[in-house]
């Protein structure tokens, strides 16, 4: 077996989620640094409406690409199993048939996402002041869906057999000259939001083929032309895990737009104030999204193993080092926020205060109650894994239920605050929907045997 792969059926449980986890950590945390030197580099050398701009187009932005990388995880989830259960021709052929099914799917998407940007923007009451700038950002990243697809294909395909050190060293390089292209396109060549969302796609362009030549070079890969045929059997199997997941992702996009369409309602100032944190919210669940991709490819493997015993135990150390992850971030996040916060907004802004004090308040929130974040993405990946996306979909729109009643409900109660909450009471609805699920599909796997 190559070298770099991981196989988790055997051997300590612990070891195997830090060590597969680590790397996915650092990863994700340089993949955050695209968003988040955007935003400060928008903020800061374009202004507050820029800002907003970028922050008005996230929720849609999100709803695309959470659409795109959850057929990607998917996927990798049957990648998985195949691996787990030591069927190297499977796993070629289902690879294959992967590949094919994405490239399908990136152009479908590219195609519906230009189509509705700026409808959906408009419905969303976004600012006439920032629209166009919005309305470029999409443009330039749904036109990029190709790419951004292929990237996360083949880093989901690399996770799933246990390589998280290649997607790691792809994304720091990524980071590197996307930081290096904001700098560039926004500062030099004063193409504002354009600039960076060209210089997003551009870096994930070269992490794509950073990891492609990793795919390439593995032996237990060496496909054939075969491979790349077309079965509707294979694709079926693969669209039925991947495309609860995939809508499971665009339920809470929906969530989050009509969550923005209040958020804009607020007007300019609350827009940048939310954006700011939202910048920092995907840093606050980088440890939760990489402990979830450890769990989810421990549980693939080991159900392609058969191992329900070890599964079980996988589960219990995967909530235990998610609720201990999120303690000390949350008491990063609390002590340090507002000084981490004050890097997106220039000091010669008039409404400089504001935006910080409407953004703190946001993340203090989320910062109290982070493990309840933790845990959803603990329990989410092992179902996952487990190959049971449906009751995953369906925390996705316990989800969407609760951050639209609560964003509709709570601001006409306690004012803008009510905004906040909503988050908080959409990770609640989904725990509840996942923990229950979890245990009642382990109960069943156990009374089958496996």
């Amino acid at each position: 077996m190559d070298s770099k792969l991981r196989n988790m059926t055997t051997g300590n449980i612990a070891g195997h989620l830090f060590y597969m986890a680590l790397p996915l950590m650092f990863g994700n945390i340089f993949q955050q640094m695209y968003t988040l030197c955007d935003a400060v580099i928008v903020g800061r050398g374009c202004g507050v409406n820029a800002l907003a701009a970028v922050g008005a187009a996230d929720w849609i932005n999100w709803l695309i690409f959470g659409i795109i990388s959850g057929f990607a995880q998917g996927f990798s989830i049957v990648f998985a199993q195949k691996f787990g259960a030591g069927d190297m021709k499977e796993l070629r052929k289902s690879v294959g048939n992967g590949v094919v099914t994405a490239a399908v799917l990136g152009v479908i998407i590219t195609i519906i996402s230009m189509s509705l940007a700026k409808p959906v923007l408009i419905w969303m009451d976004t600012p006439k002041l920032i629209l166009g700038d919005a309305l470029s950002y999409l443009y330039i990243f749904y036109g990029g869906s190709l790419i951004v697809m292929a990237y996360n294909f083949a880093s989901s395909l690399l996770r799933s057999l246990g390589d998280g050190k290649t997607p790691l060293i792809a994304m720091i390089i990524a980071s590197v000259i996307n930081i290096g292209l904001d700098l560039l396109f926004v500062l030099e060549f004063n193409m504002g939001v354009k600039g960076a969302a060209f210089a997003t796609i551009l870096a994930q362009l070269f992490s794509f083929v950073y990891c492609l030549i990793r795919i390439l070079r593995i032996r237990e890969l060496k496909f054939t032309r075969d491979d790349f045929r077309i079965e509707k059997r294979r694709v079926g199997a693969m669209l039925k895990i991947g495309a609860p997941v995939a809508a499971q992702n665009g339920i809470i996009g929906v969530g989050g737009i009509v969550v923005q369409t209040v958020i804009n309602g607020f007007g300019v100032t609350f827009v940048a104030g939310i954006t700011s944190t939202n910048k920092l919210y995907g840093i606050l669940e980088v440890a939760a999204v990489s402990l979830g991709y450890a769990i989810s490819t421990f549980m693939g493997q080991n159900l392609g193993a058969g191992k329900i015993d070890r599964i079980k135990k996988g589960m219990k150390v995967g909530a235990i080092m998610s609720a201990v992850v999120s303690v000390v971030i949350s008491f990063i996040v609390i002590v340090f926020g507002r000084n981490i916060l004050g890097m997106f907004v220039s000091s010669a802004e008039a409404n400089r205060a504001e935006v910080l004090n409407i953004a703190y308040n946001f993340l203090a929130v989320m910062g109290w109650t982070l493990v309840i974040l933790y845990l959803l993405h603990a329990y989410r990946s092992a179902l996952q894994g487990l190959g049971d996306t449906v009751f995953a979909m369906c925390s996705g729109f316990a989800e969407l239920v609760m951050r639209i009643a609560c964003v509709l409900i709570l601001p006409k109660f306690i004012g803008i605050w009510g905004v906040y909450w909503a988050e908080v009471a959409a990770w609640t609805g989904a725990d509840l929907i996942l923990l229950s699920s979890y245990y009642y599909k382990i109960n069943k796997l156990s009374k089958k045997g496996l």
